[in-house]
């Protein structure tokens, strides 16, 4: 599968007050993805998005719409997530013990299905699901807050992208992405980066400039990782 670099900012770090035009300045500035983080405040310490919320954020998404559920159970709110719009529905391996019928039916409901791991999870924990799978995302800080420190999880990156061969599944990165971290991800197999505060740090939507510049320093230093891995 052909890895081009894909930048998914994350709405959490985005002006709650304005998302419209958060989510339009971040596109037109170059964001391939937009991200949305839907937590619960029981599978991670830390409560957001709900389906509405997530409805009203797809009427400005032109791009694609990837929403994590950091949420246990996940099975009840598929189809709710699927009506709301999502393109791409990830899923915590960790959240609960039926991975495959998750998988399953969110493939059922017509979107894409990601699988998430924590970071004491390992790679092979989702040997048996990459037929099932079309994202892999691998966390790279514990879920539920944004803006934390980067823990390197290179040697699972490694591992995945092994483990996938020839598959058409991404892997996604997950936590303290930036222009010093993207470089060390994108060489060890990933191909596409979440970053909130990363991109939104520095603009708003009077200044979106700095979301363009915030996004292509991501992309130019892990284009050029990638192109020499």
């Amino acid at each position: 599968m052909p890895r081009a670099i894909k930048i998914a900012p994350s709405i959490l770090s985005a002006d709650f007050a304005d998302f419209g035009r958060e989510i339009r300045a971040i596109e037109d500035q170059g964001a391939d993805w937009v991200h949305v983080d839907v937590m619960d405040g029981h599978f991670v310490p830390n409560l957001t998005f709900g389906p509405p919320a997530v409805k009203a954020f797809r009427k400005h998404v032109k791009t694609v719409m990837d929403v994590h559920l950091m949420i246990a159970p996940v099975d009840p709110y598929i189809e709710a997530y699927a009506e709301a719009g999502a393109d791409i529905l990830t899923a915590h391996i960790e959240a609960g013990p039926h991975i495959h019928r998750t998988l399953q039916a969110i493939r059922g409901a017509g979107m894409k299905a990601g699988v998430a791991l924590n970071p004491g999870t390992p790679a092979e924990a989702v040997a048996h699901l990459l037929d099932l799978t079309d994202l892999v995302c691998v966390m790279t800080v514990n879920p539920g807050f944004g803006g934390q420190k980067f823990l390197d999880m290179m040697d699972k990156i490694t591992r995945l992208r092994e483990m996938i061969g020839d598959r058409e599944v991404h892997i996604e990165i997950d936590g303290g992405v930036d222009p010093t971290t993207a470089p060390l991800v994108t060489a060890a197999g990933a191909d596409v980066l979440v970053a909130g505060s990363a991109v939104f740090r520095g603009g708003s939507v009077d200044n979106p400039q700095v979301y363009g510049q915030n996004i292509r320093a991501i992309r130019a230093a892990a284009t050029g990782a990638a192109d020499a891995a």
